[in-house]
């Protein structure tokens, strides 16, 4: 058999050595897992059907993760996408869907807390090169500095560090606190529509990480980019970075789910979503009744872009997994003139104007929470909306337009969620 030329990254998470991602000069992509890690009964989770007690725990070790050009879905969906990605791959000189270059030169900054580290031919484990006789180890690749990190998602965004009211690009040794999310070149006023609808979520109870909107003069080092001619940046504090605990590992629903970022809006139901939340994560109720206030405040806000990557579970204790804080909360009909759906199915209904509290339910009924456990947050989300939302809007700074579209979206919904009072 042929030499192969490959590059070799050792992954881990806090501290224990996942395993070895084999980049192969032909495309391949094959991640060997560490048997240490396998047999760990204490082992942090890698991805919420790893965890050790998961019924198909076993089953996910038994054989090496092999794909080509792309990686497979729980580190793909670590990598960026849309115009993101296509300007790192610019950078690499490497075609967009050619992850493992991508996944590389990103890889001490990943979302969440794995990290990878390229190998020297003296640091390959014995046992690696006896299964895989046929490599051999290309040269490590050298990265600039500015693809130091990896955030998920299409819109153009970066990890930065916060002092002395200025942010700075993340760098080696130097993590990112909080993401940034630059004006974007083709829709207005972006990230005041995302600071009004995530307050607006806050105010009914809605988890979500700090917020700010920062001057775009207070950023520093970013990278030559188009920018429109706007002033001021959205910002959120990352909930997979904290201060003395370091990094919070965290995965998406794509990641959970096993699939690609491409089949976002098309491979789950909220009701698959609800189940493993409510099967699965440690403060299970708590959780499905946040999750069920979510689902409510995306019709309430027209939000049309809560796809299975801005729903995601995080670990806290490295261990167990809890249902990740929200963000992404944009109202989307701002934008998109005939918007009328969510992104995924609710009791088989996606029209925000047709779905009602029986479609809610329903899908209690299918998750298997109690109606009783759920009804009253939705009341409460609805009651605490009417009363508090039409005059938080006056003050916050989304553009005059887009208000007066979500005071008309608020008066067509359904009447169990209609706004009469305005």
């Amino acid at each position: 058999m042929n030499t192969q030329s490959v590059e070799v990254l050792q992954l881990s998470l806090h501290g224990f050595t996942v395993g070895y991602l084999l980049g192969y000069q032909n495309g391949q992509n094959i991640l060997e897992f560490d048997a240490g890690f396998i047999s760990n009964q204490e082992r942090p989770t890698l991805t919420l059907s790893a965890h050790f007690d998961h019924p198909s725990s076993a089953r996910l070790f038994s054989e090496p993760w092999a794909r080509r050009q792309r990686l497979h879905p729980v580190l793909s969906n670590l990598l960026p996408e849309g115009v993101l990605r296509d300007w790192l791959a610019q950078v690499l000189k490497v075609h967009p869907d050619n992850e493992f270059p991508l996944f590389s030169a990103l890889a001490d900054d990943l979302p969440g807390a794995l990290m990878a580290r390229p190998l020297d031919l003296a640091e390959v484990p014995p046992e690696l090169l006896q299964r895989r006789p046929n490599i051999q180890l290309a040269p490590r690749t050298e990265y600039p500095d500015q693809l130091h990190f990896s955030l998920a998602g299409i819109q153009m965004k970066f990890s930065m560090h916060q002092k002395d009211g200025r942010f700075t690009l993340s760098r080696p040794g130097k993590l990112g606190d909080w993401i940034i999310k630059t004006p974007s070149t083709r829709f207005k006023n972006v990230p005041q529509n995302e600071f009004t609808a995530m307050s607006l979520a806050k105010l009914v109870g809605i988890d979500i990480p700090d917020i700010s909107l920062v001057s775009i003069d207070e950023l520093e080092d970013l990278p030559s980019i188009n920018l429109p001619d706007e002033e001021q940046a959205f910002a959120i504090r990352r909930f997979d970075r904290d201060g003395k605990l370091g990094r919070i590992h965290m995965e998406d629903f794509a990641q959970v789910l096993f699939k690609y970022a491409h089949d976002k809006y098309r491979v789950a139901s909220t009701e698959q979503i609800g189940k493993i939340v409510y099967g699965f994560t440690g403060r299970r109720l708590a959780n499905i009744q946040q999750m069920a206030r979510r689902l409510l405040v995306n019709v309430l806000l027209g939000n049309g872009d809560a796809h299975i990557k801005n729903w995601s579970l995080f670990y806290p204790d490295r261990i167990t997994a809890e249902l990740a804080p929200a963000y992404d909360i944009v109202f989307t009909k701002a934008y998109i003139k005939d918007e009328r759906k969510v992104a995924l199915n609710m009791a088989g209904n996606k029209n925000w104007y047709a779905v009602n509290m029986s479609h809610f339910e329903s899908w209690a009924n299918s998750v298997g929470v109690p109606w009783r456990a759920v009804k009253p947050h939705l009341n409460e989300v609805l009651d605490t909306a009417r009363s508090l939302w039409p005059g938080a809007l006056d003050s916050l700074p989304m553009a005059d337009e887009h208000k007066s579209v979500l005071r008309q979206h608020w008066q067509v919904l359904h009447p169990d969620f209609r706004f009469t009072d305005l």
